[in-house]
C-alpha cells in the first residue's frame, strides 16, 4: 500500500513542478512559492508514509493540491484526478495487503 501511495505522491509532485513552469509567466511570486512548497512537501511526504501521521499529512496535502486550482484553474481537474488516485491507492493497497497476508498465513512452513 505504501509503495502505491508513494508513487501517487511523487507523480503529483512532478505534475505541480511542471505546472509551475506554465505559471511562471502569468502569476505572482507568492503563487509560485506556494506551488513549489506543495511540490517539495509531496515528495517529502512519500517518505513519511511509514507512520500514521504521514498518511494524515499526505491526505491533507491532497486538499492543498485542490487549492492550487485557484492559482491554475486547470488544477481543479488535475487535483480531482489525483485525489481519486490517492483514494484508489489506499483502497487497492489495503485489499492487496489483506490478500498477501492470507496467502502467507496459508503457506506451509518451510522445514
Amino acid at each position: 500500500m505504501r509503495m502505491l501511495a508513494s508513487a501517487v505522491l511523487v507523480m503529483e509532485s512532478f505534475t505541480v513542478g511542471f505546472a509551475l513552469l506554465l505559471a511562471m509567466k502569468n502569476h505572482s511570486g507568492a503563487s509560485l512559492i506556494y506551488g513549489a512548497t506543495i511540490a517539495i512537501l509531496l515528495i517529502l511526504s512519500a517518505g513519511f508514509l511509514k507512520a500514521r501521521s504521514g498518511w494524515i499529512f499526505a491526505s491533507s496535502l491532497q486538499i492543498a493540491m485542490l487549492a492550487f486550482g485557484f492559482v491554475l484553474p486547470a488544477f481543479f481537474i488535475v487535483g480531482t484526478l489525483f485525489v481519486g488516485l490517492w483514494i484508489a491507492a489506499i483502497l487497492v493497497g489495503r485489499k492487496g495487503e489483506a490478500i498477501r497476508a492470507s496467502l502467507l498465513a496459508t503457506r506451509p512452513p518451510d522445514a
